[in-house]
C-alpha cells in the first residue's frame, strides 16, 4: 500500500496539492486562478471579492505598510491622493481612507481595476473619500494622471515578465512620490499556513484554492529583487509578505 499526496478541496470543486506535495522551490508562472477564467461563476466571483476583506485584514498586513511605508511617503500639508492599482473588490482602498481618517489625515483614494466584475463589485460598497473606475494603469499614464503614491496588493504574481514591467513602468510615471506594491512571500510555511486557515473564511467562494495557487506563483525576496528594474527594492514584510518599492 503506498501513500497517495494529500489534497486541498475547495469549496469551488477544484483541489490543490498539501504543502508535502507541492515543489515550492521555485515559482509556478504556468498556475491559472480560477477567478481569473473570465467564464467563472460570477455569483462565486462576487462572493470572493466580498469575502477578500476578511482575508486581507487577516493576511495582507497592510496595516503596518501603512504606518511604515505610506504615511511617510505622503505630503505634509493638503490632501494626499492614493492610487490603488487592480483594486479588486475595494477592500483596500476602504482600509487607506479609514486608516487616514483615524490619524487624522485627509486622503482621497482611487481604486482602478480593468475588470468590470471587480470594478461593480467594489461600487456595491461606498466610502467617502474613495472613487472606483474601470481603467488600466496605462489608461492614466495616458490622461497625465499622477498620484503622490502608488499601491497595490497581489497584483504582482498575476503578471507575466512584459506585463510585470509594464505595469512598474506605468507605477514610476504615475506617482510623484512612493510605487508601492505588496504580494505573497512563496515559502512552505505559507502554503501549510494558509492551507489549514482559510476553510474558515473560503465557503462558496474561490478564495481557498486561488490563495493556494496565489502562493504557489508568487515569489521569494531574492526572485522579486531580480525580477525589478533599476530603482525598485524588494523588502520582506511580515506575514508571509514581500514588498516592491521604488521612490520618485
Amino acid at each position: 500500500m503506498t501513500d497517495r499526496p494529500r489534497t486541498v478541496r475547495g469549496t469551488d470543486g477544484g483541489r490543490e496539492p498539501g504543502a508535502r506535495a507541492v515543489d515550492l522551490r521555485q515559482r509556478d508562472t504556468v498556475l491559472q486562478e480560477l477567478m481569473d477564467d473570465p467564464g467563472c461563476d460570477p455569483r462565486m466571483l462576487d462572493r470572493t471579492f466580498r469575502r477578500f476583506a476578511v482575508v486581507n485584514a487577516l493576511v495582507s498586513g497592510w496595516r503596518a505598510v501603512w504606518r511604515t511605508h505610506v504615511v511617510p511617503a505622503l505630503p505634509p500639508s493638503g490632501r494626499a491622493r492614493v492610487l490603488d492599482l487592480g483594486c479588486g473588490g475595494g477592500d483596500l482602498a476602504r482600509s487607506l481612507v479609514r486608516w487616514a481618517g483615524s490619524d487624522g489625515l485627509s486622503l482621497e483614494v482611487v481604486g482602478v481595476d480593468p475588470d468590470d466584475r471587480a470594478i461593480a463589485a467594489a461600487r456595491r460598497s461606498t466610502a467617502r473619500g474613495v472613487t472606483f473606475r474601470q481603467a488600466s494603469s496605462t489608461d492614466l499614464v495616458a490622461a497625465g494622471e499622477r498620484f503622490d503614491v502608488v499601491v497595490s496588493n497581489h497584483v504582482l504574481h498575476h503578471l507575466d515578465d512584459d506585463a510585470r514591467a509594464a505595469f512598474l513602468s506605468d507605477s514610476e510615471q504615475l506617482a510623484t512620490g512612493r510605487s508601492l506594491h505588496s504580494d505573497i512571500r512563496r515559502s512552505r510555511q505559507a502554503y501549510r499556513a494558509y492551507a489549514l486557515a482559510s476553510p474558515l473564511v473560503s465557503a462558496g467562494t474561490f478564495v481557498r484554492v486561488d490563495g493556494l495557487r496565489s502562493i504557489r506563483r508568487s515569489f521569494t525576496v531574492p526572485e522579486l529583487q531580480e525580477a525589478l528594474p533599476a530603482g525598485w527594492r524588494a523588502e520582506r514584510a511580515a506575514p508571509h509578505r514581500v514588498l516592491a518599492v521604488r521612490d520618485a
